[in-house]
């Protein structure tokens, strides 16, 4: 089994970081390959330009460096989202990732009669989402609920991919990791055995 780690944080140094080699080892305890990509350290850029609009529109092609991206997921059997909460939501640069990557032609299409086609069905989706806070104000503010309905119904599940875990990582201001944080690799380890 081959996974696609996508993190998106500009400083390598971060929780995020070091949450996506974790899973990684512990993906690859289990005997499956990765390939991370850094969306930060690639120089990903996130703006929806005017070849992405074109190729929306089916009056040109998607650009080589999407190509390139689409390849990436092509050859993975699981995709791994890993990124910190920013204003509720991911950053900007991952979702840009996605506006641009999930194209309609290679991840979702119309059929004849206009019906929505799923093109990423064989692919399995984990995401690890990790903030700051306690679970009491998550759950307050409705933010699985949230989640859900925005990356993984409105993401995934619309392109065909099934998300098998959305994973809330927290860490508590001034107090040591959560035991999830703790336990990084036996997610991996988990992710790795799907």
């Amino acid at each position: 089994m081959h996974t696609l780690i996508v993190v998106s944080h500009p400083d390598r140094q971060s929780l995020t970081h070091h949450v996506a080699r974790q899973l990684a080892e512990g993906i690859e305890s289990t005997g499956g390959s990765i390939e991370i990509a850094d969306l930060a350290a690639e120089g990903f850029d996130p703006r929806f330009t005017a070849d992405d609009v074109a190729a929306f529109r089916q009056q040109g092609s998607v650009t080589e460096e999407i190509v390139a991206q689409h390849a990436r997921i092509d050859r993975a059997d699981t995709l791994v989202l890993v990124y910190p909460i920013y204003w509720w939501s991911m950053p900007a640069q991952l979702k840009g990732w996605i506006d641009r990557v999930f194209t309609q032609g290679w991840a979702y299409d119309a059929d004849d009669d206009g019906r929505l086609v799923k093109k990423l069905q064989r692919l399995k989706v984990h995401l690890v989402a990790i903030g700051a806070g306690d679970m009491r104000t998550y759950a307050r503010h409705g933010y699985f609920a949230a989640m859900r309905t925005q990356i993984d119904h409105g993401i995934f599940d619309f392109c065909g991919a099934e998300v098998l875990t959305s994973e809330l990582l927290l860490q508590t201001p001034g107090e040591a990791l959560s035991a999830e944080l703790q336990n990084v690799s036996e997610l991996g380890r988990k992710m790795g055995q799907v």
